[in-house]
């Protein structure tokens, strides 16, 4: 089954949110994978992780609660955000093994274009 991929412009976190938990509600074994490309207008999220004091001045921009690990990410204009809507069961991994194959395809890219990058034990990302 091929890999369905969408640029999608400017979109509200929250809008992204909901679109995310529709199509995950909605699946079923013959639902493609997808990933989206997008930015978001201004916005801090505050992760499972994350408290509102973490957010020392947020000034104008909105703090928006998330089901997502982690404590505050802000994102805005001209940040590219991946959104991976895979089915990890059909891949066969587990969501610690997928996380580890992610920061893998970026390492591998950055190394490509003459960048080191590396894992950092016990703390997810590149």
């Amino acid at each position: 089954m091929s890999l369905l991929i969408k640029c999608l412009g400017k979109l509200p976190y929250e809008d992204t949110q909901r679109a995310m938990v529709n199509i995950t509600d909605e699946r079923d074994e013959s639902t493609r994978d997808e990933i989206w490309f997008l930015e978001h207008p201004p916005v801090y999220t505050l992760g499972l992780a994350g408290k509102s004091e973490h957010v020392l001045d947020p000034g104008t921009i909105e703090v928006i609660k998330s089901d997502r690990g982690g404590q505050v990410t802000y994102h805005g204009p001209g940040q590219l955000v991946g959104c991976l809507l895979i089915n990890l069961k059909r891949q066969k991994l587990t969501i610690k093994g997928f996380v580890q194959q992610i920061e893998q395809a970026i390492i591998d890219l950055l190394e490509e274009i003459g960048l080191d990058a590396k894992r950092k034990n016990g703390a997810p990302g590149v």
